[in-house]
Parts: C-alpha cells; sequence; structure tokens
C-alpha cells in the first residue's frame, strides 16, 4: 500500500449551499475543477472550513462520496469527519469514511483527548484507531475548534514513527516549533503541511511539504507558484510569500462567506452563505475588501505570468 501523500497545495474545502441551505453540489463540483485549473496538488475535504461541525453525518459521508466521484484525477483527497465526542461513535464514522478511499484520513487532534487530558490519552486513543483500522493511512490536524490540540515534536514522532501516519494540517504558526516537528518526524514519510500563510516560506526552505489553509480559497495558484518556485526563483519568492501573508489577515473577517464571495468573483456559480457565520457580518466594506483582493491577485499574477 502507498502511504505517501504527494507534496504542494491542499486547500481546506468550503461547502457551498443552495438557497433551501441543502449542500449544492453543482457548486462543489465547479470548486473542484477550479482548485485543478489553479494548479492545486489535492484538497483537504470534510474540515473545519468545510463546516463540519454544521453537517450531519449524513451530509459529512454524502459531501466525501461526491469529492470522490467527481475530485479531478490530479487532485489528491485527504479527508476528516469525525466530529462526535465519544470514541465508539469516531471509530464509525471514521470507517464509514475511510470506505470512501480517500488516499489519507486525518484524525482531529481536539476530537482524541479533553482539553485537560494529557498526550498520554491522546496516544492511546490513536492506538485504538490505528488497531481497528490496519490498512489505512492516516493524517493529523491541528484544528482549532472547539479546542486547539497542537501536537508536541515528541507526540508527533512518536505517530510518525508508527509508519502509518502521512500528513500532518500543522497551525502552530511558529517557525521554532515547525523546526522541531519537522526534526521529529524526520525520515518517517511524514510530511508537514503548513496551514500558515505568513510563515509559510520559511518553512518551505525548513522542509515541510506544502501549504494546507484557508487562503487556498482565494487564490490557490499563488501558493501553488511558491511552493514550486521558491527555490529557483527566492526574489520573486519573498515578494509573493510578503503579499500571500498580508492578504491573510482576510482569514480574520467573515470566513467562510467572505471565501464563497471570493469564488463568485472568479466566475463560480454559488451561493455565499453559511452555517457558522452569518451572512449579515458580511457588510459592504467586508466585500469591497474581497473585490481589493481580487484586483490586487489579478495584478501579482500578471507580473508572475501566470495568464
Amino acid at each position: 500500500m502507498d502511504r505517501s501523500i504527494p507534496g504542494g497545495v491542499y486547500p481546506t474545502m468550503v461547502t457551498p449551499y443552495t438557497n433551501d441551505n441543502k449542500i449544492d453540489y453543482s457548486a462543489v463540483e465547479q470548486i473542484l475543477n477550479w482548485y485543478s485549473d489553479r494548479g492545486c496538488d489535492g484538497v483537504f475535504a470534510v474540515c473545519q472550513s468545510s463546516e463540519i461541525f454544521f453537517l450531519s453525518f449524513e451530509e459529512r459521508y454524502e459531501l466525501l462520496k461526491f469529492v470522490m466521484e467527481h475530485a479531478p484525477k490530479n487532485l489528491t483527497v485527504v479527508a476528516s469527519g469525525h466530529t462526535a465526542d465519544d470514541l465508539d461513535t469516531q471509530l464509525y464514522q471514521a470507517q464509514r469514511f475511510i470506505e470512501l478511499g480517500a488516499a489519507g484520513y486525518v484524525f482531529i487532534s481536539n476530537r482524541l483527548a479533553a482539553q485537560e487530558e494529557g498526550d498520554d490519552v491522546f496516544l492511546k486513543n490513536v492506538d485504538r484507531f490505528l488497531n481497528a483500522l490496519p490498512d489505512t493511512v492516516f493524517g493529523v490536524y491541528e484544528c482549532p475548534y472547539p479546542y486547539k490540540r497542537l501536537l508536541q515534536p515528541e507526540t508527533l514522532g512518536r505517530l510518525a514513527r508508527t509508519g502509518r501516519f502521512a500528513f500532518l494540517k500543522d497551525t502552530c504558526c511558529d517557525l521554532s516549533m515547525i523546526r522541531r516537528k519537522l526534526d521529529a518526524v524526520q525520515g518517517t514519510g511524514l510530511k508537514i503541511f503548513n496551514a500558515n500563510a505568513a510563515t509559510l516560506l520559511e518553512s518551505l526552505k525548513m522542509g515541510c511539504a506544502g501549504y494546507s489553509g484557508v487562503m487556498a480559497n482565494f487564490h490557490p495558484e499563488l501558493y501553488a507558484w511558491l511552493c514550486r518556485n521558491f527555490e529557483k526563483d527566492p526574489e520573486k519568492a519573498e515578494l509573493v510569500g510578503a503579499v500571500l501573508g498580508y492578504f491573510s489577515v482576510t482569514e480574520r473577517q467573515v470566513y467562510p462567506i467572505n471565501a464563497k464571495y471570493y469564488m463568485s468573483l472568479e466566475g463560480l456559480e454559488l451561493g455565499f452563505t453559511s452555517r457558522a457565520k452569518s451572512i449579515s457580518d458580511f457588510g459592504e466594506a467586508c466585500r469591497m475588501e474581497i473585490q481589493q483582493m481580487k484586483r490586487v491577485t489579478d495584478f501579482v499574477k500578471e507580473k508572475l505570468e501566470l495568464y
């Protein structure tokens, strides 16, 4: 079994809705093709950006099933989705999702131990999953909701040495911590994907495998360029990295509504409502900020000759 996950850009996929608040599968397919056309290497489906804590189990299952059936062949799919509090339900949910055939199933780190529990509990619960699912390639996502459980390098190293883990979506936003994590997994096959745009370029230089974050829902082609060219064109990469880091303050705006709005400016036919955020918070100034980001993105793409 191939346990490797290709490096590159893995957007955290958003979920579009119809006017009657159902998943809009026509728009899901458009988004998948948009990721592919803009140079993404994969997609992280059924994650927090997908609003998994606001989707029923059946909706999450059907969403991943659709993604697996309609994702372009050049996109590697990793996915998560176990949102329950109790491990028995999480294991059942994970088994159902894994049956759909994603290249890796991604643990949500905060689901496997309570906030007050130590890494010994986390590792014990991970072992239960590994034993129950012996033929599965795994990843880990340091999801910030309902609380952020960052993995210590020693803990990550223990996971990596099992030979079962191929993917980490890192959300620590700390280059010194990323360095320690890279050292801990060296030679194991586990690849670290940074979710933070401001530290991305430096982390790529250190050896991170790519980017998996929310801002790839705005201009994934810029992230794809950076991941592929940071060594070949370091001077230009510094400028692109600075632009991406500054743009990433948009994460603090009304996400994921603003990402769906950006996609609509790109010509995708989708609404930009959300179950997690109120559309009333996405006012005129917010929309103008996203429109302005789109104009600057187009300018940068022209300078990079991405047209």
